[in-house]
């Protein structure tokens, strides 16, 4: 299911147009990259939970030339899902 796939399937849900569904979306995304940014969780009870991990740096191979490189640390979004998503897809 790709986003425009989605607004539809959440405008006929909620029995709202498909305009008032992407906005509804766009909102949810933002705020929840928003949230992220400011190193908040986001914790939809049932569905998941959204929080940003620290990778540390490292070192690792070059594949084609076997050359050692560096790789810089960086934050990473992680989504751990709930026990009803968990249900719901099993």
């Amino acid at each position: 299911m790709n986003k425009k796939e989605l607004v539809e399937s959440m405008a006929e849900a909620a029995d709202i147009s498909k305009t008032a569904a992407e906005k509804a979306l766009n909102g949810m995304l933002m705020a929840v990259s928003s949230a992220l940014s400011k190193g908040d969780k986001v914790t939809l009870i049932g569905f998941g939970t959204f929080s940003t991990v620290k990778r540390a740096a490292r070192t690792a191979k070059n594949p084609r030339t076997g050359a050692p490189i560096e790789i810089p640390a960086k934050t990473i979004a992680k989504f751990k899902p709930g026990s009803k998503l968990t249900d719901a897809v099993n």
